[in-house]
């Protein structure tokens, strides 16, 4: 059914037509989980997977560690593409805590030679000074859906690697303070 047919239905039937209405979303961290998005989102399909190019992931949070991307030259994070319907996105918008924790942007992903347009959920960037650990289960979660994938996770331990030494950096900072 095309746009021209859905200005037709009425009520109930265009209320369902809408609901399927689908957009590519690009998870980076849990959400790459099979099970996770199972629960959360069943009606979702997985695309394939991507790469974020001139991006890196990053740990940060007030409290504990949570998966973002941040812009950096020359690095890459790999994603998995999925298709989701209008009733995913309200889902996702509450696990992922929109507007508070996160915003959404469109972000151009690359799929081998192409390119193609994706919403992600990124935090705002007044968090990039708040890095912090992820929690063991957390970092399962993630690291299961690298291997749902065949990802291969060395990026994902350099990401923890890296948030160590900045949660080191700022501790040593502050206490020169």
């Amino acid at each position: 059914m095309n746009a021209k047919e859905s200005y037709n239905l009425q009520g109930k039937e265009r209320m369902r037509f809408m609901e399927r209405k689908c957009e590519i979303y690009a998870a980076y961290g849990s959400n790459m989980n099979l099970r996770q998005m199972a629960l959360r989102c069943p009606s979702a399909e997985v695309l394939g997977i991507g790469v974020l190019e001139n991006y890196k992931l990053t740990f940060r949070g007030k409290r504990r560690g949570v998966a973002n991307i941040e812009k950096c030259e020359g690095a890459t994070v790999p994603v998995v593409l999925w298709n989701i319907t209008r009733k995913c996105e309200k889902a996702l918008d509450y696990f992922e805590s929109f507007p508070k924790l996160y915003v959404k942007k469109q972000i151009k992903v690359k799929i081998n030679t192409r390119i193609v347009e994706a919403m992600v959920y990124v935090m705002p960037d007044e968090y990039q000074n708040y890095p912090a650990k992820p929690g063991p289960y957390y970092l399962e979660m993630i690291e299961q859906g690298y291997t749902d994938h065949g990802i291969i996770s060395s990026g994902l331990l350099d990401a923890v690697q890296n948030v160590q030494r900045e949660v080191v950096m700022s501790k040593l900072i502050k206490e020169e303070l």
